[in-house]
């Protein structure tokens, strides 16, 4: 059932805890991408825009294992955040204890104060009760809009919720909205697009998405394993051997259920993967030995454009090739134009494919493109994911 959203809530008055995902590249010392800092905004001012409101964010960066690391402080996201809010952030010098509070209980309306890194404590991780309540201390009322960190039982993810009423942000929402229509009740027909290095990481998904959809296509370095299993030859490329066998599953359901898989029937390989490496187009779908297969080719491209372009509902996870080599890019691409291009439904989940739209400048034309890998990819599992289900129910 849909969850209760900040629009569903008063903020006059209140001090709202917020949980964001501004796990954000650093290098320096600085900020090489503020996505995630920019996506949380809608749901900040939003809140700011209520009389009295004020907002307490906490968020993780990196892996600092449980102790303090000032080269993993959010004090550089502090600075962003106040430029793109065009206002002060004020930043915590911890993310709980006495002086923490104390500062969270002085904010005046407008107010915005930043926790430290909440990974600086093992507890967050352990979603330890006495971190969860003490945080749940800073705020009246609790917002989740950390899609990013939704797969994970954290204290502030899930924790959190059972202290405060818990609703989810907008982006959140929109996280939550898009990919139930491709898992839950898709347009038809439903492509999936499903790429990667191996079969091992998508086995769930494929599992999932597949009952579901009219069309499976699959790229990247996991169609070989497919590849191998229907007798093809595959020379150097990657293979999953302890795999072949779901491959062969996958096969039979999809054939009971007159679901339709596409395989590349064409590559683009090289000698070796190596950047500098020569491409070659190879006009069939057996690979000569002591080739790798880099990339999806021409003829697939073909086949695969009919699908994507006529759908009335796409999701797409995954590269087609070995796009961060530029000679092996065309067939990743490629299909991200063709997915920018369709006039149904089109989602974009996990980092590698995010990455690549963004790369390519196509953000703009996808209808959602997901801030969560990891999370994208248990949704798309059809698994639940806990610091969704931690918030407040429409019905509740």
């Amino acid at each position: 059932m849909p969850v209760r959203t900040i629009k569903d809530i008063e903020f006059a008055g209140k001090r709202t805890l917020i949980r964001v995902d501004f796990n954000v590249p650093l290098r320096n010392g600085s900020i090489t991408d503020d996505t995630r800092i920019r996506a949380a905004i809608p749901t900040l001012s939003h809140i700011l825009n209520s009389t009295g409101a004020s907002i307490v964010v906490m968020s993780h960066l990196g892996r600092p294992k449980g102790k303090p690391n000032p080269e993993l402080s959010l004090s550089p996201v502090a600075t962003r955040l106040a430029e793109l809010l065009g206002k002060r952030v004020l930043m915590a010098t911890d993310c709980v204890g006495e002086t923490v509070e104390d500062q969270a209980g002085g904010l005046k309306g407008g107010d915005i104060l930043l926790l430290e890194n909440l990974r600086f404590h093992p507890e967050e991780e352990k979603n330890d009760v006495r971190f969860a309540a003490d945080l749940a201390h800073l705020g009246d009322v609790y917002v989740n809009d950390a899609f990013g960190a939704a797969h994970r039982a954290h204290a502030s993810t899930a924790g959190v919720a059972r202290h405060l009423p818990a609703v989810a942000g907008l982006l959140m929402e929109k996280e939550i909205e898009f990919l139930s229509r491709v898992v839950v009740n898709p347009a038809r027909p439903f492509v999936a697009v499903i790429g990667g290095a191996k079969v091992s990481t998508k086995i769930s998904v494929l599992e999932s998405l597949l009952p579901k959809c009219d069309s499976l296509i699959i790229g990247g370095g996991m169609a070989y394993t497919f590849l191998k299993a229907r007798g093809g030859s595959i020379g150097n490329s990657l293979i999953e051997e302890e795999h072949v066998a779901t491959a062969l599953s996958l096969f039979d359901q999809a054939k009971a259920a007159e679901i339709e898989i596409l395989l590349p029937v064409d590559h683009v390989v090289a000698a070796e993967f190596a950047e500098d490496a020569l491409p070659e187009q190879i006009d069939a779908m057996d690979i000569p030995d002591g080739k790798v297969a880099m990339d999806i080719g021409r003829k697939t491209l073909n086949e695969i454009s009919a699908r994507i372009r006529g759908a009335q509902s796409v999701v797409w996870n995954g590269p087609m090739g070995v796009f961060e080599f530029e000679a092996f890019s065309r067939g990743t691409l490629e299909v991200a134009n063709m997915v920018a291009e369709c006039k149904g439904t089109t989602v974009v989940g996990g980092g590698d494919s995010v990455a690549a739209v963004n790369r390519f400048g196509l953000t703009d034309k996808i209808n959602h493109v997901s801030t969560g890998g990891g999370a994208s990819l248990e949704f798309l599992e059809g698994k639940e994911l806990p610091g969704i289900a931690a918030l407040q129910r429409k019905d509740s």
